[in-house]
This record gives structure tokens, sequence and C-alpha cells, in this order.
């Protein structure tokens, strides 16, 4: 039977994401409305809503 460990593991390193935030596309009421609300909580802090907005207006239903 093997020993325990008994120190930690090395840390797992994540890949830092820096892809550019989705532009609204233009005359599209959605994008437009999903831009004004990344706006807004990005002035509030918000940064789950704006990690959302960039999810929303890259996957838009549309599919523009």
């Amino acid at each position: 039977m093997s020993q325990p460990k008994t120190y930690p593991s090395e840390p797992v390193e994540l890949p830092l994401r820096t892809e550019p935030e989705p532009d609204p596309v233009e005359g599209c009421a959605g994008c437009a409305e999903l831009a004004n609300v990344r706006n807004r909580a990005r002035a509030g802090d918000d940064w789950t809503t704006v990690t959302d907005c960039n999810v929303y207006l890259r996957r838009h239903p549309e599919g523009h």
C-alpha cells in the first residue's frame, strides 16, 4: 500500500483568456441592448454580468 500524500500538489495553471470583447452588430436591437447592459455592469463593477453579456453577444440567437 502506498503512503498518503502529506504535502500539497503543484498548482494547476489555467490559461489566461485575452480574446477581445465582441462588438454589437449595427442595426440589431438585441445586440445594442446587450452592449448597454454590459456598459452599465462594467460601470458598477459587476464583472459577472459583463462576462455574461459577452457570451450572449457571441452566441446571439439570430446568428449574425
